[in-house]
């Protein structure tokens, strides 16, 4: 499939095989979900193995944030399945007499996933356990810059899955474009801003719907919080959303702290002493640091630091290796606001901390810049917590943790604005892949007759009747000729 010509001749052979109706039987679809989840448990070690070549991921992240994830989705859509695929009664008003109605869902048809290289297998999968669970078929294009695990899922999807149904195309950008040129039912993009507007622009074309999952700069609200044991969680579940998750390499990884200025020395004390836990004194010789994807993502990290203003705020961390491409676990203290690093979404393992003069001013420091994928708050104040959910905007609150909502199948994942819009995971997932079609039946026993022209003003009155009271009162009225009397404002 590498040139034009034959991944049109791929595809339209993919199309044909959609046709026979086979990917929509439950059957099939079942089938798929469990040969999945045998990929994952049979295939572990080579998993492992190709996450730590491409980015040092140790086993024990790695199953949390991608196998586990996986494993745990396929659990619920295997459970659910069933359900997902029945259609859903509809309620219709009384003028439609003798009638009914329901919603069913079918699949969209060929889709398109192209993933990223953070979570090389979960952001490949994650979304295909949608399609496949809706009845798709599905083109997956893995990031090259995580080349191992683009070459295993290109070895392992063909071993496991329906090779008329689900294919795996490797390539760079030239690939990709390629790609986008096609017609598709559905293209689902996991990337950076930059590129999703290329893919949106592409979609235009064919007038496809595409879901775009981007992402922002997540701020992470510490408040006061009066117990040691209460401030320790907090700063442990920042600092593992930050630094212990693919080194900050991650959508919804912590970008910055917001606190109050009187707190702010007590918060980064502790930061430091738990920073020593997790990683050691030398965390470049502990194995639970995921290295900077390639020289190019870590130049861009070392710049951010290059402005002198931020790098005088350094107060923690600041080493680097670019033979090794590794990054200290960095915390700044007040850098500017103008500065990049607080105008792009780092994606890396800095954490700048922005001092506030009450924790409540957050709001406003949030509502003034583009809208997050997750706003983390830290804090008993249940006022404060109903002003966040009532005041921001953002794909997702989450109260005292970080992350966790990325887990949740019964939970939409996505973003708002510039952090991307479509939704996904469980059932959000199957209905992203799923067009609902209305369907209606109607008896041939009766009809109201005055719903047919040629019309006059006592077909007026029986159809303002129709619509605005209940059928035992258009009946009397029919038979009466006698009007309810309410009226209208507008008659």
């Amino acid at each position: 499939m590498e040139k034009a010509r034959d991944i049109e001749g791929e595809l339209e052979f993919m199309r044909d095989y959609y046709r026979t109706g086979k990917t929509k039987e439950a059957s099939w679809r079942r089938s798929q979900l469990k040969n999945l989840q045998a990929l994952l448990r049979e295939q572990e070690a080579q998993i492992f193995t190709a996450l730590d070549q491409d980015l040092g991921k140790h086993p024990g992240e790695a199953m949390r944030d991608e196998i586990g994830t996986l494993i745990k989705s396929l659990n619920f859509a295997l459970g659910n399945l069933k359900e997902w695929m029945s259609g859903t009664k509809a309620k219709l008003p009384q003028i439609a007499l003798l009638s009914s109605a329901e919603v069913v869902p079918e699949p969209l048809g060929l889709v398109l996933i192209i993933s990223t290289w953070n979570f090389p297998f979960g952001m490949s999968l994650e979304p295909l356990i949608g399609a496949i669970a809706a009845g798709n078929i599905a083109v997956i294009k893995p990031s090259e810059l995580a080349p191992s695990s683009s070459a295993l899922l290109a070895k392992l999807i063909p071993a496991y899955l329906d090779t008329k149904a689900v294919k795996v195309v490797e390539g760079d950008s030239t690939v990709g474009e390629k790609l986008l040129q096609q017609k598709w039912e559905k293209i689902f993009f996991t990337g950076s801003a930059r590129v999703g507007r290329i893919v949106m622009s592409a979609a235009v074309k064919h007038l496809t719907p595409v879901s775009l999952e981007l992402g922002g700069k997540c701020p992470a609200i510490v408040d006061s919080l009066s117990w040691s044991w209460d401030k320790e969680v907090a700063v442990n579940r920042i600092l593992g959303a930050k630094f212990g998750s693919c080194s900050g390499q991650a959508c919804i990884a912590v970008d910055y702290v917001l606190v109050e200025k009187g707190y702010a020395s007590t918060l980064v004390e502790l930061m430091k002493e738990l920073i020593k836990k997790m990683f050691g004194e030398n965390p470049r010789k502990s194995n639970s640091v995921t290295r900077i994807i390639n020289k190019h993502h870590f130049l861009r990290l070392k710049n951010l630091l290059s402005d002198s203003r931020v790098k005088d705020s350094i107060i923690y961390g600041g080493s680097m290796n670019e033979e090794h491409l590794y990054i200290e676990p960095t915390i700044l203290m007040d850098p500017p606001l103008d500065a990049e690093i607080m105008t792009e979404e780092i994606f890396g393992p800095l954490l700048p901390i922005i001092s506030v003069k009450k924790i409540e001013d957050s709001i406003d420091f949030l509502n003034i810049r583009p809208k997050p994928l997750a706003i983390y708050a830290f804090t008993k104040n249940e006022t404060l917590k109903k002003r966040i959910i009532s005041e921001t905007s953002s794909g997702s609150v989450v109260f005292n943790d970080a992350i966790i909502q990325y887990a949740a199948d019964t939970l939409p994942f996505g973003g708002v604005g510039e952090c991307g819009h479509g939704k996904y995971h469980g059932k959000y997932s199957f209905d992203t892949f799923s067009h609902f079609k209305a369907i209606a039946r109607r008896s041939f026993l009766t009809d109201f007759w005055f719903r047919f022209p040629p019309w006059n003003d006592y077909k007026l009155q029986l159809l303002e009747t129709a619509y605005n009271y209940d059928y035992f009162e258009l009946l009397l009225f029919v038979l009466s000729l006698k009007r309810p009397k309410t009226r209208l404002s507008y008659i």
